[in-house]
């Protein structure tokens, strides 16, 4: 549940279009559907899925996790030739065996997210899910342990991501290009063979022979932020075969790159109203402005001169007017963030930039050793091999002042972000994704009112966009990524009764 695209430092909520082909619910790729999975101990996440340590046995018993790797084709129109290794997670269900309903399988976003390492750390909101299910999570192609997309060093990384973002000047501007030029070059360079091969498609490919090999007649399925529009992509290609799903955070799949990313810096900004109206209403002074537009008066000053000056960050790299908005995109994720974001600013104003450098690391996936998961490598990946458009420096400039007017903090970052993809190596797929799903058993749509990352209007999009009888909307009024992490009791008790008792609640309701 992390990034977006603000130039591909706010990589992990920015969700694009993918290719879609022909519509089918045949079995997939032959003899791989036979094949017996080795569950074993997980061992430590990987630099690539970010490293750290074992994962705990989960909350509310259910024993303990087991990985095991799932072999799928490298290339779905050749199910023969060669093939990948993708990495799952599971904890069996806790309750009775009695009252297995299945597997339930998670993803959690990104493009480029890792699901063996997020499964874990957010199980706890998953218990009463988990005493019917198996919590099931995976690294989708290109990702983590699953073949992952390489492009740049962990010091390279490091120097890019201190680039200015927003160029001023030509020189500027030069410079930005020649930096995201070079980071597409790497990606070739260390990763020729799987960047055509990572597709939303190749990947909703992959969960449905992994349903098969899981034992699953029908596909159980929480899909987060991308996670939404990778559940839509596969309930086209595989209507029949959707059990009881639920999509959160939701992609508007009918919008183009552009569009977008404008709806993300409307998002971002009505986050920050937020942030900023609460700060300011609380009994106790607000320690980061007297009045809502002061505080955000208040932070284009320290980013007008960060562009300036920066700030030391995290020795020895320093705050930059990039690094600190990452860090205020990504505090906009979960109201639970806000106190650090207060914090963060509070000090940035004083001259120390560290917290703000911390957030913005997660943004990032870098840990505290300075090591950087795959996840910008295989965000960009998955984006340019899904989205077909391709964006000049002449068609950025002619659009920032329309993203600056939604938002003066974040839309430049944004509007500079459409060139990610100009020069990649693979060329793009298609305008949008094809989400219709004639046939589809109901899908439960969650949209959240404060939504920076996948803004609420995209929730009635997909329900139209999957059609008649399928997508069924519920409304959360409330802040953050997502609804169901949010603790609500409403929405996590639809949630809950649609998924384990197969009560699909009525269509339009709204949880506050």
């Amino acid at each position: 549940m992390t990034p977006s695209r603000i130039h591909a430092t706010l990589a992990a909520a920015v969700l694009l279009p993918s290719l879609l082909v022909a519509c089918g619910d045949g079995s997939a790729a032959g003899d791989l559907t036979a094949q017996k999975l080795v569950w074993k101990a997980c061992p430590a996440p990987s630099e690539a899925e970010g490293g750290g340590t074992p994962p705990s046995p989960p909350a509310g018993g259910g024993g303990s996790w087991q990985c095991a790797t799932l072999e799928a084709p490298l290339d779905w129109n050749n199910p023969g030739g060669d093939t990948i290794g993708l990495a799952l997670i599971r904890a069996r269900a806790s309750g009775a065996p009695a009252q297995r309903i299945g597997s339930l399988i998670f993803n959690f976003g990104g493009p480029g997210g890792s699901g063996v390492t997020t499964l874990p750390a957010f199980a706890a909101d998953y218990t009463k899910l988990h005493t019917r299910y198996d919590l099931v999570s995976f690294d989708p192609r290109g990702v983590g342990r699953s073949a992952p997309v390489k492009c740049k060093t962990d010091a390279q990384l490091d120097e890019y991501f201190q680039q200015d973002a927003t160029p001023d000047n030509a020189a500027e501007r030069t410079q930005l290009v020649n930096r995201t030029k070079g980071f597409n070059a790497a990606c070739e360079k260390n990763s020729q063979q799987i960047l055509p091969h990572v597709r939303t498609t190749d990947a909703a490919r992959d969960i449905d022979l992994m349903r098969q090999v899981l034992g699953d007649t029908k596909l159980h399925y929480f899909g987060i932020s991308y996670g939404t529009e990778l559940g839509g992509v596969y309930a086209h290609l595989f209507p029949k075969n959707v059990g009881r799903a639920v999509f959160d955070g939701v992609v508007d799949p009918t919008k183009t790159p552009e569009q977008s990313a404008l709806g993300q810096a409307r998002g971002f900004q009505h986050a920050l109203d937020n942030f900023a109206d609460d700060c300011t209403s609380k009994i106790t002074e607000c320690p980061i402005g007297d009045t809502p537009q002061d505080v955000k008066n208040r932070i284009a000053k320290l980013l007008a001169d960060l562009d300036k000056k920066p700030i030391p960050g995290i020795f020895p790299r320093q705050l930059t007017q990039t690094a600190a908005t990452n860090g205020i995109a990504q505090s906009l994720y979960s109201k639970d963030f806000w106190e650090y974001l207060t914090e963060g600013l509070e000090e940035a104003y004083d001259g120390d930039g560290r917290i703000l450098m911390l957030l913005s690391d997660s943004m990032n996936g870098r840990n505290q050793n300075g090591e950087y998961s795959n996840l910008t490598a295989a965000n960009v990946a998955i984006n340019c091999a899904d989205e077909k458009q391709r964006y000049t420096v002449d068609d950025v400039q002619r659009k920032v002042p329309e993203f600056r007017a939604a938002s003066p903090l974040f839309g430049d970052f944004l509007a500079w972000g459409m060139i990610s993809c100009t020069d990649w190596a693979v060329p793009g797929a298609a305008e949008h994704p094809d989400v219709s799903a004639p046939g589809s058993a109901p899908i439960l749509v969650v949209g959240n009112t404060g939504d920076p990352a996948t803004p609420y209007e995209g929730a009635r999009r997909m329900v139209d966009a999957l059609g008649k009888g399928v997508g069924v909307q519920l409304t959360y009024k409330g802040q953050g990524h997502g609804a169901y992490d949010s603790k609500n009791k409403c929405v996590q008790d639809a949630v809950n009764g649609y998924l384990l008792d197969g009560k699909v609640p009525t269509a339009g309701k709204v949880c506050s």
